[in-house]
């Protein structure tokens, strides 16, 4: 039986929510160590768990304008030591892949209130 594109599942939605804060706790203080991310302040605004939960998109805004590209390549050298903050905190069978992306929804609601 064929299942229907419906949109993510409510434990996609709680593990999303829950990576969320696991990560903005960690970038809130400031305990991630590389040249790319120092003095820059990011917000996590969301993360779509995947459908089997092995990987995750993590949309982040830097604060204050910054250079994306710089701060979304510090995000991935980090990688290894975020999976380990979020098994440490969060308890899941497999700690999910993360893939960092720039959240362009602000821009785009500016974009349309103009």
């Amino acid at each position: 039986m064929k299942k229907s594109s419906r949109g993510p599942t409510q434990r996609q939605l709680r593990v999303g929510e829950e990576l969320r804060h696991v990560l903005a706790n960690v970038f809130e203080k400031g305990v991630v160590r590389d040249p790319g991310l120092a003095g820059v302040s990011l917000t996590v605004t969301e993360v779509r768990a995947g459908a089997d939960l092995r990987s995750a998109t993590v949309f982040v805004v830097p604060l204050g304008g910054g250079d994306a590209d710089t701060m979304l390549s510090a995000l991935a050298r980090a990688r290894p030591f975020l999976r380990r903050r979020i098994a440490d905190e969060v308890r899941l069978k497999f700690i999910p892949d993360l893939i960092f992306r720039l959240d362009s929804s602000f821009d785009e609601a500016q974009r349309i209130e103009r």
